[in-house]
């Protein structure tokens, strides 16, 4: 046996036996889908699953740092799947994290920091996450992460109370959600075995007093306290997804490549619904192809198809979602070459900030990366309309916050040209910057953004102007959906996919109370959408709201 200080996680799914009770073949098949995405994205972070039971998994992190940024991108990934079903059928994880000493025996790791990250991960609110004092301490300055202070909780089998913090989750309208502040548990120190009796005679004398007083005085009404809740402290998390450094070092061997910027999908310029999400695609392997290469620009696919492919020996090129790479020719061993193409991209990445580990692409000319295509809409990705084209402005960039607005400020709207951005539906960026052309800075945009949030993601932004519609008398929440739109009846929805088809010009959808969809199509301006999709939604149904402008779900501006 062996002792070690790790990073604990510990994932568990909020009412799985009810899930289970429902429908027990479609539950495990979804529990196989999204442990997909979990192991996924503990083997990106570094991680290990030590142990799994059911729906729990246990993984251990060489840093806490990794472990909660980890937590923070299963959440957001499976927030944006659960998007396709009801709230009912939605498979949601609680997740807790703690730093521990634990022992080690045939790969399992047992003791305290096991046991209190699997009761930490039952404080968590469904879908959120909950850590101990001592990861707060490690990642409060080095993750653009906020929590709120629940306090020191008595937890079962450990005797001592464990002070634990809440992760700021993103809700499903882009907004944060503030966790709730569990009171902490107290337990009254125990009396002295002889002071039972006085405590006792105590007792019965006020309660004689008070049935007294109550009887004399006919009391005829019940008095009841209410105790007020503890304040909620703000808490506030940035995209578990940030975008990644505009410009990106590429992986040939002495020199570094600007990132290229691409166009932009049908989807964003049109309202038509946007891809559902899909399971992890399975493990690349076969041949090295420099054609299908993800995240790379143009310059450093000509260096694979050209000396990388003609090298022998041992060789191997390395690459992270965030477009840094790193290739090793003619080394003495495979090995060296391995470490040589892993060590100078992570260096690279390391130098510009990315949050993004490197990982082997290919080992000789055989790939051998661990993770499928990243998802892609259908082109073509960028259709440019007159109508609803518009210069761009970060303030007006949808679904971020403050912070990523500046950060576009600085960096995007100076940057050369070309240049685009792709948005994911949990608020997930991706900026791509100094391309050589459009197309190329689209696709490694949509690329690295369908990476990063596990589905299709759309250009928002080319150059100097947004490409699709960005509403301004309403509040952007989501991605629209057409086709599984909840508020929307569902006899309805494909009439409304098939008209929404085209997507050119201003396009909104309104609802009524039964659910009834009413249609502006084609408007030259947004208040003109607006007002056609109430008036023809008045027409079948009653309290008409908009829910969709463009691309986007919407609500009340506040």
């Amino acid at each position: 046996m062996k002792r070690k200080i790790a990073a604990i996680f510990a994932a568990d799914i909020a009412g799985y036996s009810r899930l289970v009770a429902e429908d027990e073949e479609e539950t495990l098949r979804r529990l196989a889908s999204y442990r997909e995405v979990i192991d996924d994205f503990i083997a990106k972070a570094n991680g290990r699953i030590f142990n799994t039971a059911g729906d729990a998994v246990l993984a251990e992190f060489p840093s806490a740092v990794d472990a909660v940024r980890c937590a923070i991108d299963i959440q957001e990934s499976l927030r944006t799947r659960n998007m396709a079903y009801p709230p009912s059928r939605q498979m949601s994880f609680r997740i807790g994290i703690t730093i521990g000493d634990v022992v080690e025996r045939n790969g399992d790791l047992l003791g305290d920091g096991v046991n209190i990250a699997a009761r930490l991960e039952g404080l968590a609110e469904v879908g959120g996450i909950c850590v101990s004092r001592a990861v707060h301490e490690q990642v409060a300055n080095k993750l653009s992460v906020q929590f709120a202070d629940i306090g020191a909780q008595e937890v079962k089998n450990i005797p001592t109370p464990v002070h634990a913090y809440m992760v700021a989750m993103r809700r499903e309208d882009g907004t944060y959600a503030t966790p709730k502040v569990k009171k902490p548990a107290s337990k009254l120190a125990a009396a002295p075995v002889w002071m039972w009796p006085l405590v006792v005679a105590v007792v019965s004398v006020v309660a004689i007093l008070v049935t007294g007083f109550l009887y004399n005085t006919k009391l005829k009404q019940t008095v009841t306290a209410a105790v007020a809740p503890a304040a909620t402290p703000s808490a506030a998390i940035p995209s578990a997804a940030p975008a990644a450094n505009a410009v990106a070092p590429s992986p040939m061997p002495t020199q570094m490549a600007k990132a290229p910027m691409a166009p932009m999908s049908p989807a964003a310029a049109a309202m038509a619904p946007m891809p559902a999400p899909s399971p992890s695609a399975a493990p690349l392997s076969g041949k090295l192809a420099a054609d299908s290469v993800p995240f790379i620009n143009e310059r450093i696919r000509s260096y694979l198809a050209g000396d990388y492919s003609a090298s022998g020996d041992y060789k191997a090129f390395a690459l992270n979602i965030g477009g840094f790479t790193g290739a090793a020719l003619n080394q003495p061993t495979e090995e060296a070459a391995r470490n040589m193409a892993l060590e100078q991209c992570q260096k690279r990445a390391d130098a510009a900030q990315s949050p993004r580990r490197c990982e082997l692409y290919a080992v000789g000319n055989d790939v051998v990366y661990t993770h499928g295509k990243p998802p892609m809409p259908p082109q073509p990705w960028v259709r440019h309309d007159a109508m609803t084209e518009r210069a761009f402005a970060p303030k007006d960039f949808p679904m971020v916050r403050d912070p990523a607005k500046v950060r576009l400020e600085n960096m995007f709207v100076p940057a050369a040209k070309s240049r685009a951005i792709a948005l994911g539906p949990g608020g997930q960026y991706f900026m791509v910057l100094g391309a050589s052309s459009v197309d190329d800075s689209a696709r490694r945009s949509l690329e690295s953004c369908g990476a990063i949030a596990g589905v299709a993601c759309l250009i928002v932004a080319v150059d100097d102007n947004f490409v699709v519609p960005i509403p301004t008398l309403l509040r952007i929440t989501g991605f629209f959906h057409a086709a599984s739109n909840a508020s929307i009846v569902a006899d309805a929805r494909a009439e409304v996919v098939r008209k929404l088809a085209d997507g050119m010009g201003w396009n909104a959808v309104a609802v009524g109370t039964a659910g009834r969809p009413g249609l502006g199509l084609k408007a030259a301006d947004e208040q003109t959408a607006v007002n056609s999709a109430l008036a023809d939604c008045a027409k079948r149904d009653r309290d008409c709201h908009v829910i969709a402008v463009g691309p986007f779900t919407v609500g009340p501006t506040n």
